[in-house]
């Protein structure tokens, strides 16, 4: 044991003591002994303290008393008396912040060479002393390994997601952290790897803090998700502090001042999680990034500015202590983080900012944090501050923008483009032209909402790997190639003419497509069904881009192909899979065709979101067939998938199974002519289920309707005629 170290176990003796005599303030929650440790003897058992504890003797080691510690505000009860401020007026009682583009000796940083060279490390070295704390000089190895089973089953290697909803491989790991030097503590970092299957080299990763969200859409992207369970690195309260890995390098004593808090261990976890990734022959190792949500946020965020191989970052609603300016009067302060609640993410140091000292005394700012990033890539998210569903005030969204804004001049000075305004903008207002990039939606505490815009955005700085490709005979990988496919066929061709100039006439803000059930709705050739349509869409300016027979291949390919290009629709409705759940390849089992399909109709999602990133999609569950005996149970396995492809915001999933057909799957009296299409009664239940959403997303329809006119099938000809219900033509277009 060091000097250093025994000269701090003496003082934690004297503490002690004094706390247990009679009539001393916390007498009746006494200190646990400190060990022993005679010279040349082992290091003694790790201390096991409360936070309250371990907190007292930082303040204890820093000679500050309890009685000069302010305690911060109150978030939840409007009427307390230290309720949070939210008046505007009293936000910035210190508006001077740190000089980010001036040395310590008054240089100004006109060059990329002074920043990298002088001023970068000198607001490191603030960082690392005053706020998050150094990492030690020497800390263990990790060791990655693949995890048994029976630790790849526990709860640590979960996390928010769901189902991928495409084929996939997944890698559960375990980095075994070496605790050589104390045994009595292990560490053992727990790593979720998800890439696509289908993927014909190295991808991009994102890896994300706990689970915040965002594999679909990676996925889509044909881009991996890592997941890093924080808790496996450091625990996240003060009594694991002589735990974790800083209890670990501390052979279980408690910190000094200066020693690293929870978010700069979680930050570390990360880098040696990056470790493992540069190994993985699946993994593109220059375009990794990192992404994180709340107090992941922030620990996304420190992990970006200290750890240079990141490529690019997410960072989610992070609040105080990540991206907020600490020296902003609004929502969580300093004084909430060196409660005892939350003061084990920080330095011991930074408690003093919160007692003797004030936050306008800190030498760096967030502003600093996140110019630490330059000039790569960083996003930052929010919910908005107000509103049904809102996230609230507490995470003080325009500090964060504030601490943008002063962070862009590090990025232009790097040849990169910052936000490039300082006014705020309203929510669902996306600032992505440059580097520095900022969205808040409306929604909550979640970057559930901004993840589109995050992914195409993104998409710009990590190269999208090219479409997977199969060999016949590769296994899963190979059930369904989810490449845009043409028909072929002249009907077919001269129909997708056809819907190309549809597409360039009138006014749509509903856009249908999918195929034959979606196309004869509004069809010229099918003169009741299109009654049906003008009945109940008309003034919502619908168009139907349906085309009969079309696979999801199919759909894909014309939607690549400009059926919606420049259309600019408000609501797509999608109705896809029907003609591929009972077309996949003999030799496929079960599984993998719900994976195949339900990863195609994912693949028509994206790809509308791509192309109209304003449009809300509503994806239609696959209709019941009776045509096809036993593909009932295929149909109800995808539709389980796809309903998880909703966002919350831009993706809703509608089911209307239930009124077309009973418990067992079977179609109702009067709902289809051969088991698979509709009548125009059940096209009135698909009506009656959209016209609500309609309604909510365009407000009541229009008196006048500027929809493209209606198209059908070019060879339909005569057929355009009325016919007796149930009568179904045996041409390619149906």
């Amino acid at each position: 044991m060091s000097a250093n170290r025994w000269d701090l176990m003496k003082k934690i003796a004297m503490f002690m003591l004094i706390a247990l005599l009679p009539g001393r303030a916390g007498a009746a929650d006494p200190m646990p002994q400190p060990p022993a440790a005679p010279v040349g003897s082992a290091p003694p058992p790790p201390m096991t303290l409360t936070a309250q504890q371990d907190r007292q003797l930082m303040l204890d080691q820093l000679r500050i008393s309890a009685a000069q510690m302010r305690p911060g505000p109150n978030g939840s009860n409007p009427r307390a008396p230290n309720y949070q401020n939210t008046d505007e007026s009293k936000a910035n009682p210190w508006p001077h912040l740190p000089e980010m583009m001036i040395t310590k000796n008054r240089q100004p940083v006109a060059t990329p060479e002074l920043w990298w060279g002088v001023r970068r490390p000198e607001i490191v070295e603030y960082f690392d002393a005053e706020v998050y704390g150094r990492v030690p000089r020497e800390v263990p190895k990790v060791t990655w390994e693949t995890a048994p089973a029976e630790e790849a089953s526990a709860r640590g290697f979960g996390g928010r997601g769901g189902d991928p909803g495409v084929p996939v491989v997944i890698k559960r790991l375990v980095g075994r952290v070496d605790n050589s030097a104390c045994p009595a503590i292990s560490v053992n970092m727990q790593l979720r790897l998800i890439l696509p299957a289908n993927a014909m080299g190295p991808v991009p990763v994102m890896m994300d803090f706990g689970g915040g969200g965002g594999m679909r859409q990676y996925l889509a992207k044909g881009w991996g998700y890592a997941l890093l369970t924080p808790n496996s690195i450091q625990a996240d309260n003060g009594a694991g502090l002589t735990r974790g890995i800083i209890g670990l390098v501390n052979k279980g004593q408690p910190r000094k001042p200066d020693d690293w808090g929870s978010l700069r261990a979680w930050a570390w976890g990360a880098s040696r999680a990056l470790d493992y990734l540069e190994s993985d022959k699946g993994v593109d190792a220059k375009r990794i990034g990192i992404s994180g949500l709340s107090r992941y946020g922030k620990a996304a965020l420190v992990a970006m500015a200290y750890e240079p191989r990141f490529a690019i970052g997410l960072i989610g609603s992070s609040g105080e202590g990540g991206a907020k300016l600490h020296r902003r009067n609004w929502g969580e302060q300093v004084e909430n983080l060196t409660g005892s609640g939350e003061y084990h993410w920080m330095a011991g140091t930074f408690l003093k900012y919160g007692g003797p000292l004030a936050p306008c005394d800190l030498p760096v700012d967030a502003h600093e944090l996140i110019a630490l990033c330059a000039p790569r890539p960083i996003f930052i998210s929010y919910g908005a501050s107000s509103g049904p569903g809102a996230e609230g005030t507490w995470v003080d969204q325009k500090g964060s923008f504030m601490a943008a804004v002063a962070a862009g001049p590090a990025y232009r000075l790097l040849g990169k483009k910052d936000l490039g305004t300082a006014e705020m903008p309203a929510p669902e207002t996306a600032l992505v032209d440059g580097e520095l990039a900022w969205r808040m939606h409306r929604g909550g505490h979640t970057t559930g909402p901004n993840l589109d815009t995050f992914v195409a955005w993104a998409a710009r700085y990590i190269a999208n790997p090219p479409p997977a490709t199969s060999a016949p005979g590769s296994g899963s990988a190979s059930v369904f190639p989810v490449e845009p496919r043409p028909r072929t066929d002249p009907n077919s061709q001269l129909a997708h003419r056809q819907l190309l100039e549809k597409a360039s006439k009138g006014r749509t803000d509903v856009y249908f497509v999918g195929d034959s059930i979606t196309r004869r709705w509004g069809a010229t050739d099918y003169p009741e069904f299109l009654a049906n349509w003008n009945q109940n869409f008309h003034g919502w300016n619908a168009a139907n881009f349906g085309w009969g027979g079309d696979t999801i291949p199919n759909i894909l390919w014309r939607l690549q192909n400009g059926e919606l290009d420049k259309v600019h629709p408000k609501v797509i409705v999608v109705m896809a899979g029907t003609n591929d759940v009972g077309t996949a390849a003999p030799s496929a089992n079960g599984a993998d065709r719900v994976a195949g399909v339900a990863g195609g109709i994912q693949a028509i999602v994206a790809l509308c979101r791509q192309k109209a990133p304003e449009a809300v999609i509503v994806l239609m569950g696959i209709t019941p067939r009776n045509d096809k005996r036993g593909i009932m149970a295929t149909i109800d396995q995808v539709n389980e998938r796809i309903a998880q492809f909703v966002d919350g915001n831009k993706v809703r999933y509608l089911n209307i199974n239930g009124r077309l057909a009973d418990d067992n799957g079977e179609l109702r009296k009067g709902m289809s002519p051969d088991g698979l299409h509709f009548t125009v009664q059940a096209y009135q239940v698909w009506a009656d289920a959209l016209k609500p959403i309609f309604t909510e997303l365009l407000g009541p329809p229009a008196s006048e309707d500027i929809a493209p006119p209606p198209t059908g099938d070019p060879s339909a000809g005569s057929r355009s005629r009325a016919r007796p219900p149930g009568r179904i033509p045996s041409i390619q277009g149906r």
